[in-house]
């Protein structure tokens, strides 16, 4: 396509957008003058859908009216109610509905899969992880280390871009696997990395890994409702997401999982919890724990209602607009993005991030600091600021229109041209 960096221009990308119509499905933050922001943070917290409150009133009602009844005689009763979400999560990530389920929180999940699939031997103790990881995944991989009576700065294996790029290659981490795979347990990365929004080549490198017997998880967080995901087909052991970011929860929202099929029948160690109990046996209480054979054996409780609720409500957006659909969408965002960007007659913006990417474009400020980015903040901008350059920029599909990409560029251009 032949882009114009006019208002026009997008204005014209708008009607044919065959998606457009669900932005209003979403409530949009509004300045101060009532005029909306420009919302560009849904790779930290996604908006509310307008239908989210229509699905946890239903819950509200039901435990006002049923009480504890509400488990069976509910609307959509409680009991099985996680299984109302395990549609919507395969089609998101490509897996069969008995490799989903809805549990915990992302870390919480991240440290139940490494009790599971990171054991290590006086041989295979290490783990490979992306050097940027987001924080919280060093923290809890570094801890399981620990927790094994290992020294992480000798046990923790960081994948490092070369020097002067911002990205990590697939065939350096491929080599990385080659060279160091005999003494590694377990590789976790990020689906698509926070910071550069790089994704990752899943298939390539789980391959890769398997051929040395490591087993292979990643961290959807950012990836989960924003890329193309095939974690069945690409035999990926494990994985584990949020749903507040691009699938739209609210803050804190209940977290998913993927337990690959090959391991529901295996008798992998794991940390148990009367929720993973087989059901039919669930309720006479046994004293020995017989795990139900989907992933559903790796819950521990049963999850927060109002809290599925709400996920619900988004999944129900999904299924409607068609993930593939808004993949594509999403490209052609963050192409007229890249373009709009590279126009802008500045030494002081660099895009690191590659080619292989989701919707989001992260921007290095160069000899800056933060005051750019309250600049695009003051000028009705909703984006996100990461230590100690970088500005995140997230066009996303379902709520996003090629003219917010335009007025952001607009914006930035006219920020950057001031003395």
């Amino acid at each position: 396509m032949i882009y114009k960096k006019n208002r026009e221009f997008a204005l014209s990308l708008d009607e044919e957008d065959k998606l457009a119509k669900y932005r209003d499905y979403f409530h949009i933050p509004c300045q101060k003058n009532g005029e909306e922001h420009i919302y560009f943070c849904g790779n930290s917290l996604g908006l509310q859908p307008k239908i989210t409150s229509l699905y946890l009133n239903q819950e509200l009602q039901d435990w006002a009216n049923f009480g504890v009844e509400g488990h069976t005689k509910a609307t959509n009763p409680w009991m099985p109610y996680h299984e109302f979400l395990s549609e919507g999560f395969s089609k998101i990530v490509g897996a069969k509905l008995s490799e989903v389920v809805a549990m915990n929180t992302l870390t919480v999940n991240l440290h139940l899969m490494m009790v599971s699939f990171y054991v290590p031997t006086n041989k295979r103790y290490k783990i490979m992880i992306e050097s940027d990881a987001f924080p919280s995944d060093i923290y809890a991989v570094e801890s399981q280390i620990k927790f094994h009576g290992y020294d992480p700065n000798e046990a923790l294996i960081k994948l490092k871009p070369r020097d002067g790029e911002d990205a990590l290659r697939t065939e350096d981490i491929i080599s990385e696997i080659q060279k160091k795979g005999d003494e590694v347990a377990l590789i976790m990365l990020g689906g698509v990395n926070y910071y550069t929004g790089q994704v990752f080549d899943f298939e390539k490198i789980t391959a890769a890994a398997h051929l040395k017997n490591i087993k292979v998880g990643f961290d959807l967080a950012h990836a989960a409702g924003n890329i193309k995901l095939e974690l069945h087909k690409w035999q990926v052991d494990f994985a584990v997401w949020c749903t507040y970011k691009y699938l739209n929860s609210g803050p804190g929202s209940v977290a998913g999982a993927f337990i690959h099929e090959k391991h529901h029948k295996t008798n992998l160690p794991r940390f148990a919890g009367w929720w993973g109990h087989d059901k039919e046996t669930r309720f006479t209480m046994p004293d020995n724990f017989s795990p139900i054979n989907t992933s559903e054996g790796w819950q521990l409780s049963n999850p927060p209602i109002l809290s599925l609720a709400a996920i619900r409500a988004s999944l129900e957006i999904f299924n409607q607009a068609g993930i593939d659909k808004l993949i594509a969408k999403s490209k052609s965002l963050t192409d007229y993005l890249v373009y709009l960007l590279q126009t802008i007659d500045t030494d002081r913006i660099k895009i690191i991030t590659p080619n292989d990417r989701g919707c989001q474009i992260s921007l290095r400020i160069l000899n800056s600091d933060k005051y750019l980015f309250k600049q695009i903040t003051n000028c009705g901008v909703i984006s996100d600021w990461r230590e100690p350059d970088v500005i995140r920029i997230a066009p996303v599909p379902l709520y996003n229109s090629f003219l917010d990409v335009w007025s952001f560029y607009n914006i930035l251009n006219k920020l950057l041209s001031e003395k």
